[in-house]
């Protein structure tokens, strides 16, 4: 199997890859450059080998589904990682602020989450993986786009194919931008003329800044706040399609866990329920720049996370005043089977891919309010088997 893929690999790279970046300026001494000695990689995973119709794998199908508190099981290192660094480049993060209009928690939060603050081994040639993901993987027309930019950053940006380290996903450097994140984002943050996200903290802040303002983050907003939510609200008021005045929100009766008023500058603008556990964990207010995070990273534990470890880093705040509730243990398969009843029913959950994303949530709430009952908005073994 390994022979004739790379067999095919080859064959795939000269008649059908190397056409397309030739038409788009690539020069036969960059592309030979990229996969110089490039074999497929079929130990990554999504791919559909020769002669097979489905991806092995079936490790997500399988997977547990886990608890939203064990995503922030390693906060603690981001933040004293975050610290130390706020002190050691205050002004390259002061004036990247200044230009850029992202607060500094935000931007090392983000790069002590992707890399460790630089420290994370980056295993993979890049050619590697793109170049076998475009070939072999479940969605090969985006990765087809992606090793294509990886090509012009070797052509344009003067970039030497070797240096360009990734993910098993393909993702570059210590911000972890996809090569087209990079064309579009990468900027040169300490003069020097190029955009080195693999080397340079300079470069890698800004250029997480520069992805973040391009997204539309609102200078001088917060990403969110720690609410309590009273009962009588219902949990299925949460999402970004359901936003109001933060006004509004604190005339129905959602205050901050650490009972101060909401910023005076806050309350004219529009804010949004966010539950990630349901009525099992801690409940927010976020700001509209709590979805330019979830730009970088579309998973709501993920902004979450950076907002949180931000604040941690910036002002010493502890760790969440709600308690994460305990949740039963479910495959990702059960929650997916419980997706696609809720679906036949009319619910709109937001695809079943097992996570229990702001659309399942709520979609658990409104069926638990038709239901009569107490809403959670989040799923348990009861539940999964009932609405299934």
């Amino acid at each position: 199997m390994a022979q004739n893929a790379t067999a095919l690999f080859q064959q795939w790279l000269q008649n059908d890859l190397w056409p397309e970046a030739r038409a788009r300026g690539i020069s036969e001494a960059t592309f030979k450059a990229a996969f110089a000695g490039v074999e497929p990689n079929l130990k990554l995973p999504d791919l559909v080998l020769p002669g097979e119709s489905a991806p092995r794998a079936r490790e997500q199908h399988q997977a547990e589904f886990r608890a939203p508190a064990a995503y922030f099981a390693h906060i603690d290192g981001v933040v004293s990682g975050g610290r130390s660094r706020a002190k050691t480049y205050a002004s390259t993060l002061a004036a990247i602020e200044r230009q850029f209009g992202v607060p500094a928690g935000i931007l090392l939060a983000i790069w002590g989450r992707e890399s460790g603050f630089g420290s994370a081994k980056i295993p993979h040639n890049a050619f590697e993986v793109l170049g076998t993901k475009a070939f072999l993987a479940t969605r090969k027309d985006m990765f087809r786009q992606e090793v294509l930019a990886a090509l012009e950053m070797v052509e344009t940006r003067r970039i030497g194919p070797a240096s360009m380290r990734s993910s098993w996903a393909g993702a570059m450097g210590q911000p972890q931008f996809m090569p087209s994140s990079y064309l579009k984002y990468a900027v040169d943050g300490d003069g020097d003329g190029t955009a080195d996200i693999w080397n340079s903290v300079p470069d890698t802040l800004a250029s997480i800044a520069n992805y973040l303002a391009s997204h539309g983050w609102v200078r001088g907003r917060d990403w969110g706040f720690e609410v309590v939510v009273p009962r009588e609200i219902s949990c299925a008021l949460e999402g970004p399609d359901q936003g109001r005045r933060i006004a509004d929100w604190a005339a129905m009766g959602v205050a901050r866990v650490n009972g101060k008023p909401f910023p005076a500058h806050e309350m004219r603008g529009e804010g949004f329920l966010m539950m990630p556990a349901g009525r099992h964990g801690p409940a927010f207010l976020v700001t509209p720049n709590f979805y330019r995070l979830k730009d970088y990273n579309e998973s709501d534990l993920y902004a979450l996370f950076v907002g949180h470890a931000a604040d941690r880093i910036m002002h010493g705040n502890t760790g969440f005043a709600g308690q994460w509730g305990r949740i039963d243990g479910m495959r990702r398969s059960d929650i997916a089977a419980m997706q696609r009843a809720l679906e036949r029913q009319g619910y709109d959950v937001g695809g079943a891919d097992g996570l229990a994303g702001f659309k399942t949530r709520r979609s658990i709430g409104l069926w638990q309010e038709k239901a009569g009952r107490n809403p959670t908005c989040f799923p348990d073994r009861d539940l999964v088997q009932e609405i299934g």
